[in-house]
């Protein structure tokens, strides 16, 4: 994995010289650890940036807070790993200025997702230069996924299988969302563990899965991203389960969804579903080189059309390190469909306080057509008595 990142960051150094681009400052844990190898697990939502600065002609240099140096250190393939502290005059924008010069021409960002405290001490420090987006020119090298990183989401889509056949199995009258939420986290966690040793750079990967389980059940199922609670199951209820924040492996992140009836399913949660798995493969059925990301999209609202539906849901979105990348599966996305790009693409209806139908899965885009990163049955699921 070290390897590729390094590999990955000369790509980007080429790219950044062809642009007249000297330095890039990267503050997004996804492109952080798409380049250098490593990620924490506690960052910037505590106030404590971590930063990856890339020169064109010099060695890249990794920002980190002293305390965390140690794991980093031993996590990347930068040798240049500088630190800063929470107190005394070691912070991190003196650790950034340092990096950075006295001077830059211009400063190079991931505009959107930069945290405000570190574009606050920029604009502050260096007030007269401008500031430059650096997103599209990594975001275009890693819509091509490598076969390594295809192994990984491969991986990634075990792990996410066993989650589902937990997810499948806890299900029954009387029992608790929350308790799904539990099977789904133990069997994720074993399946990860057994990709894993305890040698070399896979011992800080850790096979925990985790995060709060989306999971909507009975007249809730309409109310989207609701997480798992304390509600009892019962008889007919559709019950759905997202993974699209819980369904990683080594930071790449998957889609993936299932809707489920307990014990039977009305005639009317039948025909919502139907129509959304239908959608679905009629999307799937769509990807393959050469095509336009938008009319992916259109195969699938031609269904929803001819269902007698409207829909406001993005039919896919490209993944990776992160959860969203370019291009996406939806109106005006002129994208070209490349082997290699990789997507969640879903079926969605909701049909508020009464039910909903949703199926999700992810695909590799293939020199034919596409290949599913996920498996499970893509049909009306129906738990037995």
């Amino acid at each position: 994995m070290l390897d590729e990142a390094r590999t990955r960051t000369r790509t980007l150094r080429t790219h950044m010289k062809a642009a007249g681009i000297q330095r890039a400052v990267f503050t997004d844990e996804s492109s952080i650890a798409y380049l250098a190898g490593f990620w924490g697990y506690l960052g910037i939502e505590f106030g404590r940036p971590t930063m990856l600065v890339v020169y064109a002609d010099d060695a890249p240099v990794v920002i980190t807070p002293l305390m965390e140096s140690e794991m980093v250190g031993a996590m990347t393939w930068v040798e240049d790993v500088r630190t800063w502290e929470d107190i005394g005059q070691q912070t991190w924008g003196r650790a950034l200025a340092g990096a950075l010069g006295n001077h830059p021409e211009e400063l190079w960002v991931e505009r959107a997702g930069i945290p405000a405290i570190v574009r606050n001490y920029l604009d502050e420090t260096y007030p007269d230069v401008p500031v430059r987006d650096i997103s599209p020119v990594l975001g275009a090298i890693r819509m091509i996924k490598s076969p390594l990183e295809i192994q990984v989401m491969k991986e990634a889509g075990q792990i996410a299988a066993a989650m589902m056949a937990a997810a499948h199995g806890s299900l029954r009258e009387g029992a608790q969302e929350y308790e799904s939420a539990l099977a789904v986290i133990d069997a994720g966690t074993r399946r990860a563990a057994g990709f894993l040793t305890d040698k070399g750079w896979d011992r800080f990967v850790s096979p925990m899965i985790h995060n709060l389980q989306i999971l909507q059940s009975g007249r809730d199922t309409s109310m989207v991203h609701r997480r798992a609670s304390v509600k009892a199951y019962e008889r007919s209820d559709p019950v759905y389960f997202c993974f699209c924040n819980m369904a990683q492996f080594k930071q790449y992140k998957l889609g993936f969804d299932r809707m489920f009836h307990i014990g039977e399913v009305r005639d009317d949660a039948a025909r919502v579903q139907l129509a959304a798995i239908e959608a679905q493969q009629a999307a799937i059925a769509a990807i393959r080189p050469g095509v336009e990301a938008q009319q992916v999209a259109a195969a699938a609202n031609d269904v929803y059309a001819a269902r007698g539906y409207e829909t406001g849901y993005r039919t896919g979105r490209s993944i990776g390190v992160a959860y969203l990348e370019a291009p996406e599966l939806k109106a005006g996305d002129t994208t070209i469909l490349q082997p290699g790009m990789t997507f969640a693409v879903d079926g969605g209806i909701s049909i508020d306080g009464v039910t909903a139908g949703r199926i999700g899965d992810s695909v590799v885009v293939t020199e034919t057509g596409c290949e599913y990163l996920t498996d499970y049955p893509r049909e009306l699921l129906v738990t037995e008595d």
